[in-house]
């Protein structure tokens, strides 16, 4: 989650040492997963997906029997093997709308729409990052890509948001965050992005950078996303597993949109077999 950012000038902040040290432990293991790929990947962001929905069941509907939760596990288990398998997420959609008629069988009254929010929220946390690794020309490329634009948005939404300050982006849903966080964060995203895919030597054409940027706003959406949930159920973190960011789901809110919407496009451009190429090659 893109950090809070508060007034021009007030850069102490308690637990920017403990986000510093979170992420020079997750940084080099989410690479060295990447660089690895296959199962080891896949199985990866399988255990992030299980984290993100144990979370989300915590916040939305913490009465929820266990049998609930041990049949969206399934879901997702099955979502993975089965894109894997035949490299088509079509196998797997079919995998969560079992999962969906679980949650909806299983789910106390009333928060049934939450289940099965949940489940889709969950298993966007590994489908997008496996649908563009198993490219396997460009997949380790595109995942490098994905991280340069997520984490270089959280970081310069964090410092820009706290150097320029000015008005707010949307008070309601997380009242320290701004306009120029908002702006700062896309920019440096974007170039980080970018700069990744020079460096592996495929060319950054107009169309490359306008997806890029686009992907590093959608990351600052999700972020909201998960700060509405939150606000609706009146919590701070979701979690409080990752020192200085909360939870898991706090983590990666802005990561699932982001790789979603890449798989997404990917998909669109590339088909099955080669999705990362349809993000990177334009």
């Amino acid at each position: 989650m893109t950090p809070d950012q508060r007034p021009a000038g007030a850069f102490s902040d308690p637990d920017l040492l403990r986000r510093v040290a979170s992420a020079l432990v997750l940084i080099p293991v989410a690479i060295a997963v990447a660089w690895l790929g296959g199962w080891p990947f896949a199985l990866f962001w399988l255990v992030a997906a299980i984290a993100v929905l144990f979370e989300w069941n915590r916040l939305v509907h913490a009465d929820a029997p266990p049998v609930l939760f041990a049949g969206e596990i399934a879901a997702l288990v099955a979502a993975v093997v089965l894109i894997r398998y035949f490299l088509n997420p079509g196998f797997g959609l079919i995998a969560l709308g079992i999962g969906t008629g679980f949650a909806l069988a299983f789910s106390p009254a009333g928060v049934s729409r939450w289940a099965i929010g949940g489940l889709l929220y969950a298993a966007a946390v590994v489908a997008g990052p496996v649908i563009l690794r198993d490219d396997a020309a460009y997949g380790f490329v595109a995942i490098l890509w994905l991280f340069a634009v997520v984490w270089g948005t959280d970081v310069g939404a964090y410092f820009a948001g706290r150097a320029i300050g000015g008005p707010k982006l949307w008070p309601r849903l997380s009242p320290k965050k701004t306009w120029a966080g908002f702006a700062g964060g896309t920019l440096i995203g974007a170039l980080l992005g970018c700069a990744i895919v020079g460096i592996a030597g495929l060319p950054v054409g107009p169309g490359l950078v306008v997806v890029t940027l686009a992907i590093a706003a959608l990351s600052q959406a999700g972020d909201l996303f998960e700060s509405a949930i939150k606000r609706r159920f009146e919590a701070k973190d979701a979690g409080g597993l990752i020192p200085g960011h909360g939870g898991v789901m706090d983590r990666l809110d802005g990561f699932l949109v982001a790789a979603l919407a890449a798989a997404l496009i990917g998909l669109a451009r590339g088909g099955f077999a080669n999705p990362a190429a349809g993000i990177l090659i334009w």
